[in-house]
């Protein structure tokens, strides 16, 4: 059963509290928050503590299930908390144990009340399980292995899944060497845990693209065990394959672990179902010859690596995401601040104006939801290569003979970006209101980066 449908990332959260009382105020209080009909969070805890008192909810594990039956339109909703060191309740040790608190609100009308109360006992049976969703690194990882792991994407792997994903691996393999490629990117968020690299991919170079490090085990000589693979990360919430695969591919060139002559053999699957299930070759220089030359060509010199990956996730979280459940439209003008100034004018007062330069970094992972919430703004983002935000909601105004035709559907923050990124040695990210896509503008040349149509193929 998909229980990731009654879940939101606002009620995903990192429990303060010491003790059960605490604990359940935190998770009602992100539980009721923003609903539009009214709750009295006061008596549901009271309604809560009474059947914890009368029965424990705890499910071994390190996981609780408190739960209660009450009146409201929606027929469930979750709210779940990470306490890495245990609650204390009641003098009872068990609650020392909890490390995931999932508060479950179920409407007094529906009738499969006790198939959902064992949907998610099931979910959450396997130690592994737990232990992956609360050794998450931060509350973005712990949110992201949450909805797996609600959405039943973080099983252990059957053995029948073990075997076929080392025959994938090896017939991957042996395809890049066919295909004469050089580099193999594996898709490691596909697996919940650790995965075994055959010996055949030992003569490939070996990037692992991930959100999150992921524990390998190599079949090679203790020598190479101690080498740790290069990785790529790619902080994307898009579920749409080609997407991070040009995401991947775009910060691999950027980063110099990919060539703009090179063949890369990609393998990956569904994130968290630890099932490999797509295999594709891809040459560099035809997928990426509109942009690039060389990869010298892609980044300007200005612009550090850094701050492109971390305009290219919050480009795409606004884009998958929106804000406050609307499209965002939005344009990043990355590089090149000197030039770029000359041709730019606001259309609002500054908010950026008079922060310190760290405290205005998109590299601050602070500034995330400081960005989100200015993208609703008319105009652009001005950033300097270091990532220091100058401005927002600014007017982009190049020379008229900078601008030229676009494709059918692109807008006026497509005609400015263009123009930018050809007046200018700058990159420019555009997302679009309309149908939220991510473009890359660079030197007036446009590459798409995330297409929300039909783009479902690795």
């Amino acid at each position: 059963m998909r229980l990731d449908r009654y879940l939101a990332k606002s009620r995903i959260i990192d429990i303060r509290s010491k003790d059960l009382k605490g604990a359940l105020q935190e998770l009602l209080h992100v539980s009721t928050a923003r609903l539009s009909e009214k709750m009295d969070p006061g008596k549901l805890l009271k309604a809560v503590l009474e059947r914890e008192s009368s029965m424990a909810t705890y499910l071994g594990n390190g996981v609780a299930l408190p739960h209660v039956r009450i009146k409201m339109k929606r027929p469930y909703l979750f709210a779940i908390g990470r306490c890495p060191e245990g609650i204390q309740y009641d003098g009872m040790s068990e609650y020392k144990k909890v490390r995931i608190f999932i508060l479950m609100l179920a409407s007094d009308k529906e009738n499969n009340y006790l198939e959902v109360l064992a949907s998610v006992a099931h979910q959450f049976q396997e130690k592994s399980v737990v232990e992956h969703i609360t050794n998450s690194p931060d509350l973005t990882v712990f949110r992201q292995r949450v909805f797996q792991g609600m959405g039943g994407l973080l099983a252990r792997p059957k053995r029948s899944q073990a075997r076929f994903n080392t025959l994938l691996l090896k017939e991957a393999a042996a395809i890049a060497m066919a295909a004469d490629c050089s580099t193999m990117l594996l898709f490691a968020d596909t697996f919940a845990g650790s995965i075994n690299l055959p010996k055949s991919i030992k003569r490939l170079q070996t990037i692992v693209v991930t959100q999150t490090p992921l524990r390998t085990r190599s079949d090679h000589s203790a020598e190479d065990k101690k080498k740790s693979l290069p990785s790529i990360e790619l902080r994307s919430v898009s579920q749409q394959r080609l997407s991070q695969l040009r995401s991947a591919v775009l910060i691999g060139l950027t980063k110099g672990l990919i060539k703009s002559e090179e063949k890369l053999c990609c393998v990956g699957g569904i994130p968290g179902s630890n099932l490999l299930d797509t295999v594709v070759v891809v040459d560099v220089a035809k997928e990426f010859q509109s942009v690039l030359a060389t990869e010298e060509d892609l980044l300007p010199p200005s612009v550090k690596v850094e701050v492109m990956e971390r305009l290219l996730s919050i480009a795409t979280e606004l884009a998958v995401q929106g804000r406050e459940g609307k499209p965002v439209g939005c344009l990043f003008v990355v590089g090149d601040s000197a030039k770029v100034s000359t041709m730019v004018k606001p259309l609002v007062l500054n908010p950026f104006y008079g922060y310190a330069e760290v405290d205005r970094n998109v590299l601050n992972p602070f500034m995330d939801e400081t960005i989100k919430e200015f993208s609703s703004i008319d105009g652009a983002f001005i950033i300097r290569g270091n990532g220091v935000i100058e401005s927002a909601g600014t007017l982009v105004h190049s020379p008229a003979y900078y601008y030229r035709d676009l494709p059918s559907g692109l807008g006026s923050r497509h005609s400015a970006a263009s123009a930018i990124s050809m007046a200018t040695d700058c990159i420019a990210i555009v997302i679009s209101a309309s149908t939220g896509k991510v473009t890359l503008f660079r030197n007036g040349v446009m590459l798409p980066l995330l297409q929300k149509s039909s783009d479902n193929s690795l």
